[in-house]
C-alpha cells in the first residue's frame, strides 16, 4: 500500500493515499459506520491521477472501480452496522449523448445496485430537498428556465434533489454487536420524528467547510454538507465508535465525527484536499478540547 502522507490526532487519523488499496488492507469488522459523498461518476475530475475514481470516461468504468470499494467496505464494517452515502442523479446533454437527446442518468439507482450486488442490504433512502430557484441561478439549466415553461413546457423538467442512501451489513454476528442507543433526555421524540422523515426539508447545502475557506485557498468542488453528516453520525453510531470516510475531501465527515466524540479514519487521494482536511481536523480537535475544559469549569 502506497501511503504518500499521514497525520493523526486525539481520536482521528487521515491518510493521503488510494482509498481502494487502503480499504482492502483494513481489518475485518473494524468500522461502525462509513459515511461519504462518492465521486459522482465522471461529473467532476478532482485530479489528473489515474487513481482518481472520477477521472474516467464512462459510468461503467467508474463502477468497475467503485465496486471494489463497496465490497471491502462491507468486509470492514461490523455486522449489523451501516454505510451511508450522499448522491444525486445527473443531467446529460445533447453533446454527450450518442443519440443527441437530453435527460437524466439515475446515478442513484446504479449506486444502490452496486452496493446490493456487493453484499449490502438496501436499508433506507432519504430525499434531501434543494431549492430549484437557486439551482437555476447556479446552473442556468435548460430544464429550469421560465422561458421554456411559457413557450414549450415539454422542454422543462424540475429541480434536482439530493439523496442519502443507507446500506446495512446483514450478516452473522449481528446480535453480538452493541446496539446504538439514544437516551430520551438527549434525543426526544420530536428529534426522532424529524430524522425519520423520508424527506429532509430543513438542511442547508451551504453548510459546508468551504464557507470558511481563506482567500486563495482551494475549494472542494462538492463537499458533503455538515448538517447531513451530523444526522447520520448521531443516528447510526454511539459516542466513541469509529466512523470511516474513504473520500475524506477537505474533512467534512471527520470534523463532524470529532466534534461529536467519535473516532475517525479517512483517506484522500488529492494532496491539497488532504492537507486542508488535516487542518480542519486539528481545529475540530482543539475546539472539542476547549469545549471540554469550559464544560468542566462550569
Amino acid at each position: 500500500m502506497n501511503v504518500l502522507d499521514q497525520a493523526s490526532g486525539d481520536g482521528w487519523a487521515a491518510f493521503n493515499c488510494d482509498t481502494v488499496e487502503f480499504t482492502a488492507e483494513m481489518p475485518e469488522s473494524s468500522i461502525d459506520l462509513s459515511v461519504f459523498s462518492p465521486p459522482f461518476s465522471s461529473l467532476y475530475i478532482y485530479s489528473d491521477s489515474e487513481r482518481d475514481m472520477g477521472n474516467v470516461s464512462s459510468h461503467d468504468e467508474f463502477f468497475v472501480a467503485y465496486r471494489h470499494l463497496a465490497r471491502d467496505l462491507f468486509r470492514v464494517t461490523r455486522p449489523g452496522r451501516l454505510c451511508a452515502i450522499h448522491v444525486k442523479d445527473l443531467v446529460y446533454y445533447s453533446n454527450s449523448s450518442a443519440k443527441g437527446d437530453r435527460g437524466l442518468y439515475s446515478f442513484t439507482s446504479d449506486c444502490i445496485r452496486a452496493h446490493v450486488e456487493e453484499g449490502w442490504t438496501f436499508h433506507r433512502q432519504v430525499t434531501v430537498w434543494r431549492c430549484p430557484v437557486k439551482e437555476m441561478q447556479k446552473t442556468k439549466a435548460d430544464r429550469l428556465l421560465y422561458k421554456h415553461f411559457r413557450e414549450d413546457a415539454a422542454r422543462t423538467g424540475g429541480g434536482m434533489p439530493e439523496y442519502i442512501l443507507v446500506f446495512r451489513k446483514w450478516s452473522e454476528g449481528m446480535e453480538g454487536v452493541a446496539p446504538v442507543l439514544h437516551p430520551p433526555a438527549d434525543f426526544p421524540l420530536d428529534v426522532w420524528q424529524e430524522w425519520a422523515s423520508p424527506v429532509w426539508m430543513d438542511t442547508r447545502e451551504t453548510d459546508v467547510l468551504n464557507v470558511g475557506a481563506k482567500g486563495d485557498e482551494e475549494r472542494h468542488l462538492c463537499p458533503m454538507p455538515l448538517d447531513l453528516t451530523r444526522r447520520l453520525v448521531l443516528q447510526y453510531t454511539n459516542a466513541g465508535e469509529t466512523v470511516y470516510s474513504p473520500f475524506l475531501g477537505i474533512g467534512s465527515e471527520g470534523v463532524v465525527s470529532v466534534r461529536n466524540g467519535r473516532k475517525f479514519l479517512g483517506t484522500e487521494l488529492k494532496p491539497e484536499y488532504w492537507q486542508l482536511a488535516c487542518r480542519h481536523l486539528r481545529e475540530a480537535e482543539r475546539n472539542r478540547v476547549a469545549g471540554d475544559l469550559f464544560g468542566a469549569a462550569a
